[in-house]
Parts: C-alpha cells; structure tokens; sequence
C-alpha cells in the first residue's frame, strides 16, 4: 500500500480509535426530544441577560447546566449542532462517515498534534459523549479525593447520571475471550460487572442502550427547568468580556461572552446587573485555554504576539497539558468477528488493556483486516506538554504538543503494558481468534507495518518495544490540563485573578480519572451545578 494512501487511511483510523470502540446498532437516528429550549444562535438576541452564561454544552456542561437550571437563569453557548436527527451520531453502522466527515459543521472535529499524532475533538451538543466508544467507568475512590470531592455528593451526582445514561453491555464472544485472557494472564482479581475503578479484569458500563442506540449528556437536559435555560447551537465563543481591567484595587470581572452564530453575525451575552451569577467555560481540554487565552488570560508575552490585550498575566493557561498515550497490537483471525466496544477492561495501577473489533478495527489496520485489536494505554502518563495559539480564530484548532513519552517512567511502563498484551493474546482464550503460525512478535511486525502516523518510523518498531511505542503512539483523547486546579483554577473551579469565572472539564484535571473520563466529567457538572446552586455549601442530605 502507497505511503499516501496509509497516512489517509490512518487519519480516519486514528479517529477510530479516538472515539474507541462500538457495537452493532439498529440503523436509525434518534429523534428530536421536545426541547423547546434549545434554538440556533443566528435566531438569539444581540444581547441577552442571564444569571449564568456557560461556554460549551458536553461533558460536562450539559449536566452543569441542567441542575443550575433548577434555580437560575441558564444559557449554553454550543458551537456544534444538535445530536438529534444525525444518523452519524446515533447510528453505529455510519460511524465511520462520521469520522471522515472534514466539514465545518461535522461532529468530529479533527487536528493533529505538533507530535504528529491524529486527534478529533467534540464539536455536538452532548460533547465527547456523541463521538466516543460510550465505556463507562467511575473514578476511583482514591481520585475523587485527590480531586477535594465530598465523596458522597460525589457517588450521588454518579448515580444522577448513571439513571439516565448508563446501561449494562452484552458481551460478545471476542470480548468474552478477552476476558478470560486477561485473567488468565494474571489481570486479576475477576470483578465481575461493576461501575467503580478496582484493580483486576472487570466488565463496565455502557452509553448505549439494549438495542445499540447512542445516550448523550445531550439527554441530561431533560431535567432542565425549561423556563429557566436556553441552549444556543451554532453559536462560537469570541472572547469573553471584562471590566474593571485596569483597576488597581480589584481584580477584573468577567460579565460577558462575545459569540458568533453560524450566518456570521456577533452576539453578546452579559450576566445580569445584579446577579451573583458566572460565566462557567466548560469547552473542554483545548477549547477552555484557548480561550481564556483569546480573552487576555494567559501567558503575557504570547499574548501581545498577537496583540491580544492582556488581562491578567497567567503563565500556567495552557501549561501542563497531558494526553494519555495508546499503543495497539492487531490479531488477525480467520473468522469474522462481531463488532464489539470496549466492554470489558483490564486494570493495572499504571495502564490499561481493552480492544476492540469490527469494521473499526478494519478501518484502523486496512479495509480488508479482518480480527481484532488489543490496546494498551497508560493510566498517568508524567509526560506534560503546552497549548498555545496558532491565530486569532476561535474556529480554528490551537497549537497542542502532549510530549509522549519524554518521561523514562512512561516509557518504562508502555514497555510493561505491551508486554502484558501480548500475554493476553498468548491464551488459550484468544487462541481461537489466531493463526495458529502467527506468534505475537509476529504481530508486532505486522502491526508496525500497517499503522502510519505523521512522525517518523523506524525499521526497530518490529523489534524494539521502546521504539514502538515512541513511533506507533496513537490517542483516544483523553486529553486533561492546561487549566489545572491549584494553578488556574481554584478547588471551587474559580479562575484565579480574576471575579466571575470559573472553568469545569476536563481543563482542571491533573490526571485522567478511571480507565476513561468522561463518567467523572458528567459528574463533576452535576456536582458543580449542585454546589454552586447551594451557594457552595455541600448538601446535608
């Protein structure tokens, strides 16, 4: 296969295996719910007033925005379009158009890192949880404390999305294999079916329901005040306005967002003139210091680079920025494989193996592949990296470096985690989905062979597991900082310097909580939206 011809078909590959993972579907889209709330920004006012303006309706926005809705005036500034009525989002079997799909208003929306890495972030009401593989697995008791969260509202506003959102997956054979593999290769303890992060093999939750149909945060609004909130789509945060900027005696004080909808034309949303209200931005790992930063919060001399007024020189935006690095191994088999996600997980303290199968699988490795795929990734890389601008267009995707694998210990552990893969595959429980001449350091070459990203490729990545790692690096985006707590951001979320601000995603983290975030980001805007509705006194009850 032609040099060219591999690097597009690992760009949609790579997307593949950024949003990680399906099962086969029904091939329907879900039908609009009666949100009457939510309206396209070219139809919103040229200014508007609200008691909470909140930046990016995913993740972690959309639960934040329900609960605060309880008791507030709430309006979601949402860049992306609604999930509702896409095939591509709901239905399984034209996933991968999804994924391919390069136009403005697609829901996946794709960069590359200055590491050569292919990446796709969320652009969709519902965020991440409208493109990703739907594998749902808390943070572990450990990290909600790391985090400064009251445990209990903690496994509260866990159980308020896991209602909604979470269902059992049904196993298939492969991923049952899988399973007996990973135990069989000393992934132990067997803890069965369970929501909570335990050392050991275990089978997680899912986002999509008994008949393959993709759940959303996009759902959450339900819970929604429906008089009290507003969902604008198409509409692009500009910048975020500020008074008080000279003062000397007060910190500046954020009061508004500058959006565009998607004709061209320019809004303002303000709080109101005697609200104790905030704008919250919760548009992700990239979106968030991208724009703090467009705003005049960030590091003072880039800033002025381009010509940006500074409002308060913060050299820690968009510094420390982490993605979680994966490496796969593909297992040819000769027999067709069910497509399935990522159902079941093996847990170490410091990585993680899954996998994957189907037509993902065929379109990360060629589309005549037929088997499956068996991935590590690392739980805590120490590798850190910075997001910075490449222009003045908040459309546009910034400057991000992640650094894999510049830490020893990072290496050291892929170099561990690999190995346990190819235990895995070694079983007796996997040995049916093999060529029985097929040895893993066979696959190893093989793989090697097939992947292609944008950095260099050694002739060792057949042999040198430190080299494959290094070169065969790819993402399933579980990208975290650039906004961190203790540095940006306060442990109420608060943006230091500065009155009226805060930040909540996955910005503020200084590591990826549980096998896969995006459990803990959705409660963590439901926690958030409950707190900040109890004027920052934990509930009692």
């Amino acid at each position: 296969m032609a040099l060219e011809s591999k690097r597009k078909l690992i760009s949609v590959a790579a997307a593949a295996i950024i949003i990680f993972f399906c099962f086969s579907g029904f091939c329907y889209a879900q039908n609009s719910p009666a949100y009457g709330f939510v309206k396209h920004a070219a139809d919103a006012p040229r200014v508007s007033y609200h008691d909470y303006i909140i930046v990016g309706g995913g993740t972690a926005g959309c639960p934040l925005a329900a609960t605060l809705s309880e008791r507030f005036d709430v309006l979601v500034l949402e860049r992306g379009g609604s999930p509702y009525g896409n095939p591509n989002v709901s239905n399984l079997a034209s996933w991968a158009d999804n994924l391919a799909d390069l136009t403005p208003t697609s829901p996946a929306q794709r960069f590359v890192s200055e590491d050569g890495v292919i990446n796709t972030r969320a652009r969709c009401l519902g965020g991440g949880t409208c493109i990703n593989g739907g594998f749902y697995s808390r943070a572990s008791h450990r990290e909600v404390m790391a985090m400064g969260l009251n445990p209990k509202l903690a496994d509260q506003s866990f159980q308020w999305v896991e209602r909604e959102l979470v269902f059992w997956p049904q196993l298939t054979e492969w991923t049952s294999a899988l399973r007996a593999g990973l135990l069989a290769a000393g992934v132990t303890p067997d803890n069965g079916f369970t929501y909570e992060h335990l050392e050991g093999t275990k089978v997680g939750g899912t986002m999509f329901d008994p008949t393959g149909h993709r759940h959303t945060t996009a759902d959450l609004l339900k819970y929604a005040d429906p008089a009290r909130i507003t969902v604008l789509l198409r509409a692009t945060a500009q910048r975020i306005l500020f008074q008080n900027v000279t003062g000397q005696h007060k910190n500046p004080q954020a009061y508004g967002v500058v959006y565009k909808d998607e004709t061209g034309n320019i809004h303002e949303a303000r709080l109101k003139g005697f609200s104790a209200g905030e704008i919250i931005l919760s548009a992700g790992a990239l979106g968030s210091p991208q724009l703090l930063m467009l705003s005049g919060v960030g590091p003072e001399d880039h800033l002025k680079s381009f010509g940006i007024e500074v409002v308060l020189d913060q050299p820690m935006v968009g510094h420390g920025i982490a993605d979680i690095p994966l490496n796969i191994f593909a297992v040819p088999s000769p027999e067709p494989l069910t497509i399935s996600l990522g159902q079941v997980v093996g847990i170490r303290p410091a990585y993680y193996v899954e996998s994957l199968t189907g037509f993902l699988a065929a379109a990360i490795l060629g589309g005549n592949f037929q088997g499956g795929v068996v991935v590590e990734k690392l739980a805590n890389p120490l590798s850190r990296g910075y997001l910075r601008l490449k222009n003045l267009d908040p459309e546009d995707n910034p400057s991000v470096t992640y650094n894999y694998f510049t830490e020893p210990d990072d290496l050291r552990t892929c170099v561990e985690a690999l190995q346990t893969v190819m235990r895995v595959i070694d079983t007796q429980a996997l040995s049916k989905f093999r060529y029985p001449n097929q040895t893993v350091e066979y696959l190893q070459a093989l793989t090697a062979s097939l992947l292609v990203n944008n950095r260099t490729i050694s002739a060792q990545d057949a042999t040198s597991l430190e080299q494959y790692c290094r070169d065969i690096v790819l993402t399933i985006s579980h990208n975290h900082g650039g906004c961190e707590v203790g540095k940006v951001v306060d442990h109420e979320y608060r943006v230091i310097g500065v009155d009226g601000l805060r930040v909540i995603d996955g910005s503020t983290f200084s590591f990826s909580p549980g096998t896969n975030p995006q459990a803990t980001l959705m409660m963590l805007g439901r926690y958030m939206g409950v707190l900040i509705g109890n004027g920052g006194v934990e509930p009692s009850d």
